[in-house]
């Protein structure tokens, strides 16, 4: 049964809300992790790389040898070596004066000289120096996050420690289950963040306690932002420091909450799971990209295959799945509409894309064309 949920008094729009809460911020400073512990970290100016392989090498096993002394060798016309050449196995550096690798049964080792069967040409089978990683490439462009691929290269090109910026998460959670606290810390991983993590009672004093902002980048407050007699995080936070705005024109998540104590940012996200997600997106995940300094995030613009209807003053989320059905003219897909305002966790897990109808429109009509935040990378 669900019942009616008390809310604010008033509700301040998404857009000033979230510029308030972004005014200064700016991004972390870098620090030194190993590759190991990089995973997903927003990448900082790194040093260029070193050309890798660093020499060339023998892409299999097989006999180093020099392409210009093979011309014309064939198992018809065998050409006599002086000497057995080298041997060399994958991956081995390349001997001097040599610039191809000839199979082993390309080399007749059966008489008293060796003798070639078959020609080649410069750079068969080698690895040329550079050919994976040219020198003065880097790890990866600023402000990108850090995928395996990426420290492929690093590892690849023998870097110890990376610069990275990871802004430090304190996620509060005030008794209110695992469900969403475990959504939001996995989904804040994902953007590169490192998760501090800390339970309150649903008191004044114990959530005031709990918000230590010593250290952390950006604090997250989960559950009790509503108005009812158990819900005391606002005024936990007014404690400690100062309320920007209680009440959010957001559907779902009006009963958002955004602060600061000192210049860490503050949000308190309601502790449902579909409204603590919405407000994830539309606030708190713009929030930590700051800090992080990454790049705006990929969108996907497809046309709709049916009309959102939303309230005029409310910034509603729409879940959207891709449709490849060109059967209506779109002939690169369109985006179907999985939930809008309501969003069951059904719906939150199938969707690959996010849109935030904005508070100002009555919504979009069908075919139009919206840029939508891609939540599968």
């Amino acid at each position: 049964m669900i019942t009616a949920q008390r809310l604010p008094a008033s509700l301040t729009p998404l857009d000033a809300a979230l510029a308030a809460v972004l005014r200064d911020l700016t991004p972390v400073q870098p620090i030194e992790l190993p590759p190991a512990d990089a995973l997903r970290c927003i990448a900082a100016e790194m040093p260029a790389l070193r050309a890798y392989p660093p020499h060339d090498v023998a892409v299999s096993d097989g006999w180093a040898m020099r392409a210009n002394d093979l011309v014309g060798a064939s198992s018809y016309a065998p050409l006599p070596l002086a000497g057995l050449p080298v041997w060399v196995a994958a991956g081995a550096a390349m001997p001097d004066g040599t610039d191809c690798v000839v199979d082993a049964d390309a080399v007749d080792t059966s008489g008293p000289l060796p003798q070639v069967l078959a020609e080649a040409i410069p750079g068969q089978g080698v690895r040329r120096a550079g050919s994976d990683i040219a020198a003065g490439r880097a790890v990866m462009p600023a402000a990108e996050p850090l995928l395996p691929r990426d420290l492929l290269l690093a590892r690849a090109a023998g870097l110890e420690l990376l610069r990275v910026r990871r802004p430090r998460l304190r996620i509060v959670n005030i008794c209110n289950g695992q469900l969403t606290a475990q959504l939001v810390a996995d989904t804040a991983r994902l953007a590169g963040a490192e998760i501090v993590y800390a339970e309150a009672a649903p008191d004044v004093g114990a959530i005031a306690n709990a918000l230590e902002a010593d250290g952390c980048d950006l604090i997250i407050m989960i559950g009790g932002t509503g108005v009812g007699h158990t819900d005391a995080a606002v005024n936990a936070l007014v404690t400690r420091g100062a309320l920007v705005a209680h009440g959010i024109a957001l559907q779902p998540g009006r009963t958002t909450a955004v602060g600061r104590i000192d210049a860490t940012p503050v949000v308190a996200l309601p502790g449902a799971p579909d409204q603590a997600f919405a407000a994830w997106w539309a606030i708190a995940l713009p929030v930590l990209d700051r800090l992080s300094g990454r790049r705006p995030r990929k969108t996907l613009a497809l046309p709709l295959e049916r009309k959102i209807a939303s309230g005029v003053g409310i910034a509603e989320v729409a879940l959207l799945t891709r449709q490849q059905d060109s059967r209506q003219g779109f002939q690169h897909g369109s985006w179907a509409v999985l939930a809008t305002g309501d969003l069951s966790l059904d719906a939150i897990a199938r969707a690959e894309a996010l849109l935030i109808v904005p508070g100002a429109a009555e919504g979009f009509a069908a075919a139009t064309v919206v840029d939508a935040y891609m939540l599968r990378e």
